[in-house]
């Protein structure tokens, strides 16, 4: 007890001067932006009646909220989003008023975060709701405004994409999954963890829906991105094509405002709150490793408080900002000067514009350290470091080394390392172009290293992915540490002979429980992080689920594989933002990686 006095709860931190003062330019001038577009404020109770939270649409699940009691005996929870609290608020405390509404607002939302992930539990939100008013021009406009904003308060190079959640429902009322199925996709989808997506979606009916889903993530970038979902949609849905349709509209206006270079199309966005129902979008930086903006259209949510209104808005993650502006040097520019920085990619939209030349020195070569892993920029607009790659040690860097040299590297520098931790390779033929930075971790530090935005790529094996998660974009399969997991027994006992097992050791925990799942059995799951093989000697369990090569260890040790559940091999992952924001260069090394895998 004494010593939890000195400390604050996991996912809070105490915020200090330098941290206060950031916070407070950004929200300055985030205000100026707003109250300039009509927009004028409000707040909510940090406390809400659970209710507000917990409709029939399921929000937000139970487990990511703090939920107590109030003085009543009445659940309460602490606010985890602002967006339904104010659809609350207007649907009582504003009810009748002239519509539309202008709203923002500047507060703290709480949400429970997986243990040691990184992620902050409270996060300070800034953001805008236009309630009342729908159409093509409200989403346009709406967009437009989110460009605006960025370029008042962040210095660096930033992207919106944009996408279309009616994409991803229309998928899922196609595939024809139970609620409990749905909630796992939804999750799965949500927070990009594409290798559980695929896991959940192995056995679904509907083969053709569970590969379009499937698909949905690489379908990002310009034009040509429409163009490929038109063509893979092509006779499935006519829902899908209008939609397709209109986000092709949406791109139209904001090039015709100036905006061509700031946007791109992501056909596998789909925002964390359920309540979005068409256009969604975000905001994503090149030195923050996680969104900086996120918003869309919710024309439904005002049903759950007896309206019928459409709104749309987004929020944006302050804390976010504020760290990012103390990290890295060109951020220290006055809020009052971001016209003058590059902001959007070269957009000729409000607030773009060209490099001032004090921020092109800053910018550039040394002065720059990199900030939350992003990589700054050069006055000539490339980035001032190589792409930065996380490595799997042991056998997977061996394997990956003479990849690299099948496809023109030179890994003499990887290999005489010594005691370097950060490693300068060359491009192929010692050019400058396709230099990378490779370093060295264990296989769920690359994991970690890969989602915080440290680095953009990272190689890891399958199997190290189906238990871990994570959010990254998984682009290649590299073809190599093949192997396969594989339910094992003694040989001769009742799990060998068809039983069913009943207590299962296993290195890979949650992918054992979600395949016990899936098949419906009620299986205890053992953690072990050593020689899983002895469980079943020992008496501990009844069989195993491990990665299997060659079964050697397993017939040394009396064990024979039951039955083989999927085929595992190392893959290229890369960072939300980076492949945003880098998407060439990633590309560029992936191809000539597939190239030398022949």
């Amino acid at each position: 007890m004494a010593t939890s006095r000195k400390l604050t709860p996991d996912g809070t931190s105490d915020k200090l001067f330098d941290a206060c003062a950031a916070e407070k330019k950004i929200t300055d001038g985030l205000a100026a932006v707003f109250e300039e577009a009509g927009y004028r404020q409000v707040r909510t109770p940090g406390l809400e009646f659970l209710s507000v939270f917990a409709s029939s649409a399921s929000y937000f699940p139970p487990e990511e909220m703090y939920k107590l009691s109030d003085n009543k005996g009445r659940l309460v929870a602490v606010r985890p989003d602002s967006t339904i609290a104010i659809a609350r608020l207007t649907a009582t405390k504003l009810k009748g008023a002239a519509l539309p509404l202008r709203i923002y607002y500047a507060q703290s939302v709480y949400r429970r975060q997986p243990e040691h992930r990184g992620r902050d539990s409270e996060v300070m939100q800034m953001g805008v709701e236009l309630i009342g008013e729908a159409g093509f021009s409200a989403d346009v406009d709406m967009v437009g405004l989110a460009i605006r904003s960025l370029s008042a308060v962040y210095g660096g190079r930033f992207r919106i994409e944009i996408g279309h959640v009616g994409l991803y429902k229309k998928l899922m009322e196609r595939l024809g999954a139970g609620a409990e199925t749905q909630g796992r996709i939804y999750r799965y989808v949500t927070s990009k963890n594409y290798s559980a997506l695929e896991d959940v979606l192995v056995d679904a009916g509907d083969r053709e829906t569970a590969g379009l889903l499937l698909r949905l993530p690489g379908l990002f970038g310009g034009a040509e991105a429409l163009g490929e979902a038109a063509a893979l949609f092509d006779g499935y849905d006519e829902d899908i094509t209008e939609m397709l349709g209109y986000l092709a509209r949406v791109m139209d206006a904001l090039a015709a405002r100036g905006y061509a270079d700031s946007v791109m199309i992501d056909l596998g966005l789909v925002n964390q709150a359920e309540y979005y129902s068409s256009l969604v979008f975000k905001g994503y930086g090149e030195s923050a490793g996680e969104p900086l903006l996120s918003g869309g259209r919710y024309d439904e949510l005002f049903c759950d408080f007896g309206e019928r209104m459409p709104a749309t808005g987004f929020g944006m993650n302050i804390d976010l900002l504020a760290e990012v502006h103390l990290c890295c040097p060109f951020f220290h520019y006055p809020i009052e000067r971001a016209e003058k920085r590059q902001a959007p990619l070269g957009g000729e939209g409000a607030g773009a514009g060209a490099a001032t030349d004090g921020a092109a020195r800053i910018l550039g070569g040394d002065a720059y350290v990199g900030g939350l892993g992003g990589g700054g920029l050069e006055n000539n607009g490339k980035y001032a470091r190589p792409l930065r790659v996380a490595l799997t040690k042991g056998r997977l860097e061996k394997d990956f080394m003479a990849l690299m040299e099948a496809s023109g590297y030179d890994m003499d520098p990887l290999r005489g390392k010594g005691r370097k931790l950060l490693i300068g390779i060359p491009g192929p033929g010692g050019a400058e172009d396709g230099a990378l930075e490779i370093f060295l971790a264990k296989a769920p530090d690359v994991v970690t290293y890969v989602e915080q935005g440290v680095c953009e790529i990272g190689i890891v094996g399958k199997d190290t992915l189906l238990e871990h998660g994570g959010t990254y974009y998984e682009i290649l399969d590299m073809g190599l540490g093949k192997c396969r997991f594989a339910l094992a027994a003694p040989s001769g006992g009742p799990v060998a002979g068809g039983a069913a097992p009943r207590a299962v050791a296993s290195k890979y925990p949650q992918y054992a429980g979600r395949y016990f799942e899936r098949l419906g059995l009620d299986v205890n799951i053992i953690r072990i992080d050593g020689s899983v093989e002895i469980a079943p000697l020992l008496g501990l369990a009844d069989s195993i689920v491990d990665i299997v090569e060659t079964g050697t260890t397993l017939r040394e040790n009396g064990l024979e594989v039951v039955r083989y559940i999927r085929d595992i091999s190392a893959r290229l992952i890369v960072n939300v933002t980076g492949m945003k924001l880098r998407k060439a260069e990633v590309e560029a090394l992936a191809s000539r990686l597939a190239e030398g895998r022949g």
